[in-house]
């Protein structure tokens, strides 16, 4: 597949970009801030703020009288000395003068009573009069600052999330199950409620999930998150609408959070022009930073992939430590570089920092950024970030290029939700996360791009498509696969997958539903495993991949009957010792391997191994890496440029192929062995390789 480029974020600033966010709405009593500020801005080579996240008492501090003086000196500032803002729209917290004329902007919780003025994200989206007031100040922020020099983009709110349960709300739920299910028996049906004798005869009966109430109907439980998510994109639509009016060229978007269980990011992928989001990871909590850099590898991966693999940003990330996780742990020497250097290999075209300048109160004051209490340049922190800043410069050719992986992980939201919700063999932990997790560690330590999607994605572009724990299947997906493997693509599934459907209920006629035939396999049960119970498997001797030996096993055993499935491995232990735990069905032109209970690392490193090699799926550098190192690749078809990140907690050496190969942050032609700093990062430019 070609590697596709896509143009720069804004034309007026077609370089990466770099930057924070910005408060200058907290520090109007000291007018000295602003012009520090911009000079150490400069300093640090940073060429973008995002402006007035939580300003809206400073823009409206009483209804209807409107202050925007301030942010025009910002604005006007910035623009005189070439920086860039992305601006924001400031619903993420209303004024209190709002809370108090209008009680009904004020959430609901599941308990059905009304939250107090505080917090952030504490507003209905379905509220009138809060739709009527965020369009007000957006209208006005459209018509004064779409066309400033300035502005290359609109931040919308920040970090949606949440739900409510007002009147309105309850309203709006209602009819969008009418809209879904046109009548009461089509919702009871697909609701089961029959169950426990809780059939609806009335639509004004239905209520959103409470443990006041109800909360053991799945189908009524995973309705409402998906109304929640349709909910928060149609606010997101409402709030960009204005913005768009007046110019539809002024790109929008709003920053997501670390794969926040609460909306199906998926929804966003037509309404935000790109991608953003804010990672905190807690760095250093181990002697090896490995397990940490794989889970946020899988979430740059993610948001990547949300856009179809256009260039996403790194809207927040701490320069130093956070105030909030568990022990704030400073960043050790060069890790921050390192972190910043991890976003741009797996997709970033931004930098970005919260915070730009500490705030001096509230709970926020500890929280790390660039600018100290102490107020100069002559920090850690600070030298940190201007190594960042010097080193985006010199990376400005990467900005625009793509990932063009040949492997994809489905990660479904909905399918999250629902195994979440299922009661079923292991309330204690089913894992989802994990177990998906599991799964991406053997190509991050291969050095090998993956594609993160839902089920409803194209399957076509990929070599292999795995799919750990697919418990719900929705309608169109099981021929979806099947037509993949059919025409020589190669699929994994694994336990507990197939079970229900998109209304999360069980699939008749046999496990694994809709995926029996392309699997060629029926579940028969599944065994729950207590903590300190294991199995093992142990490989068929002469088996097609070539694996051999036993493989420790736990939690989750699926007992399994072949339907035309090759055994590749038997159990080893319990009642159905002997029994298939690894199989493989050729259908077409490809195969679908079925791998029947959680495995450990060991298994899934050689199980990878063996079908990257036999599918001839491309390393980025076809080199044995040291644990705890990883390489990503971005290309724009001239050139590859070649990432070497090193997690380990210790210096490594990495051995190249025999490519010809240029250190973009040196400029030093590089051959042979490269090493690796503690923490260390190496970008390499290479001829674009063919694939």
């Amino acid at each position: 597949m070609p590697a596709k480029v896509y143009p720069p974020f804004s034309d007026k600033i077609p370089s990466m970009l770099h930057g924070a966010d910005y408060n200058p709405d907290q520090w109007q009593q000291y007018p000295d801030v602003l012009t520090e500020d911009i000079r150490l801005m400069k300093l640090a080579k940073c060429n973008v703020m995002s402006v007035g996240i939580f300003a809206w008492a400073s823009l409206e501090p009483e209804e209807g009288i409107f202050t925007f003086e301030w942010l025009d000196g910002v604005l006007d500032r910035f623009a005189k000395n070439g920086i860039y803002a992305f601006l924001a729209t400031p619903s993420g917290a209303r004024p209190a003068w709002m809370s108090a004329a209008y009680p009904e902007v004020l959430r609901v919780n599941r308990e059905r009573v009304r939250n107090i003025h505080g917090f952030r994200h504490n507003h209905c989206y379905t509220s009138p009069v809060y739709r009527d007031k965020v369009e007000i100040m957006n209208s006005k922020l459209a018509e004064r600052y779409s066309q400033h020099p300035a502005v290359i983009g609109w931040h919308i709110s920040n970090e949606y999330g949440g739900d409510c349960h007002c009147d309105y709300c309850q309203e709006a739920f209602r009819e969008w199950l009418k809209r879904k299910y046109v009548n009461l028996d089509a919702l009871n049906h697909a609701w089961w409620t029959t169950f426990w004798s809780h059939t609806y005869s009335d639509w004004a009966q239905v209520e959103s999930p409470s443990p006041r109430g109800e909360m053991m109907v799945h189908g009524q439980n995973l309705d409402w998150k998906r109304f929640v998510t349709d909910q928060t994109v149609d606010f997101y639509r409402h709030e960009i609408k204005p913005l768009k009016e007046i110019n539809p060229a002024l790109p929008a978007t709003t920053n997501f959070m670390d794969l926040y269980e609460g909306l199906n990011y998926w929804k966003f992928a037509d309404v935000v022009d790109v991608v953003s989001w804010d990672a905190y990871p807690t760095w250093h909590d181990a002697s090896s930073d490995r397990k940490q850099a794989t889970w946020f590898s899988f979430n740059h991966d993610i948001f990547r992939s949300i856009k179809g693999g256009q260039p996403f940003l790194l809207m927040e990330s701490t320069p130093s430590l956070t105030n909030w996780q568990e022990v704030s742990k400073n960043k050790r020497p060069g890790m921050h570089l390192l972190s910043s250097l991890h976003a741009v290999a797996h997709g970033s075209d931004s930098v970005q920092y919260f915070q730009w300048r500490k705030s001096r109160g509230s709970s926020e004051k500890f929280h790390g950024a660039v600018v100290d209490h102490v107020g100069h340049e002559h920090t850690r922190v600070f030298r940190d970030v201007a190594e960042v800043g010097d080193a985006l410069e010199k990376l400005n050719e990467v900005k625009g290029s793509s990932v063009q992986p040949e492997v994809a992980i489905i990660f479904d939201w909905e399918n999250r939700w629902a195994i979440k919700d299922a009661q079923g063999p292991r309330n204690v932990g089913i894992k989802y996360e994990d177990t998906v997790i599991q799964h991406y560690q053997a190509f991050w330590d291969l050095g090998i791009p993956v594609a993160i999607i839902d089920m409803e994605q194209d399957l076509s572009a990929y070599k292999l498509v795995i799919a750990p724990m697919l418990y719900m299947v929705r309608p169109g997906v099981g021929e979806r696969i099947e037509q993949l493997v059919q025409s020589g693509g190669t699929f994994v599934a694994t336990y507990w997958s197939g079970i229900v459907d998109e209304n999360d209920l069980c699939f008749l006629g046999g496990f694994p539903g809709p995926l029996r035939k392309t699997l060629g396999i029926w579940s028969e049960e599944i065994d729950g495993l207590h903590e300190r119970d294991k199995n093992g498997f142990r490989m068929v001797e002469g088996n097609s991949l070539g694996l051999s030996g036993d493989y420790e096993l736990s939690e989750l055993c699926d007992l399994i009957h072949v339907e035309g499935a090759e055994v590749l491995a038997s159990y080893t232990n319990d009642f159905y010792v002997g029994k298939p735990a690894l199989t493989v069905n050729t259908l077409g032109k490809g195969q679908a391997y079925y791998i029947a209970a959680r495995s450990d690392e060991s298994f899934h490193t050689e199980f990878y191994r063996k079908l990257v090699t036999n599918l001839g799926i491309s390393k980025v550098i076809d080199s044995l890496l040291p644990t705890g190192v990883t390489v990503q690749m971005r290309s724009d078809g001239e050139s590859d440029f070649v990432f070497l990140l090193n997690f380990s907690g210790e210096k490594q050496e990495v051995t190249l192929d025999d490519h010809s190969y240029t250190d973009l942050l040196t400029e030093e032609a590089v051959q042979g062995n490269v090493h690796l700093q503690q923490a260390g990062a190496v970008v390499l430019k290479r001829p674009a390789k063919a694939y």
